[in-house]
């Protein structure tokens, strides 16, 4: 991953309603959810649902898909994977560790 693609990742999830949405559906698996049910569980208007959830899709990390009338939304485990990897590449001077800062203090 190219640090431009990492930095555009995390500006999608440096909001904090596109932070809470994305984890929601990092919660909820790959059956992801409607956007309608998303806009419930968080208090979110659906038009401002509609805005974030169209910045974390451009950005990639989240994928949608219909069902019906219904549109379902779902992580992009991979992108987050991907990302998650960029962030620890070197982590504990590239000795194995746990992901946590008590681990990597030896």
């Amino acid at each position: 991953m190219k640090n431009a693609d990492a930095v555009a990742l995390l500006g999608a999830l440096s909001q904090e309603t596109r932070l809470a949405v994305f984890r929601l559906l990092v919660q909820q698996g790959p059956d992801g959810l409607p956007a309608g049910r998303i806009a419930d569980r968080l208090d979110i208007s659906p038009a401002t649902l509609s805005f974030h959830l169209k910045e974390l899709t451009n950005a990639g990390l989240t994928l949608s898909r219909q069902d019906g009338r219904f549109v379902i939304y779902s992580a992009n485990y991979p992108a987050m994977d991907k990302l998650l990897s960029f962030l620890t590449e070197n982590c504990c001077a590239g000795t194995p560790c746990e992901a946590s800062a008590t681990a990597c203090a030896k």
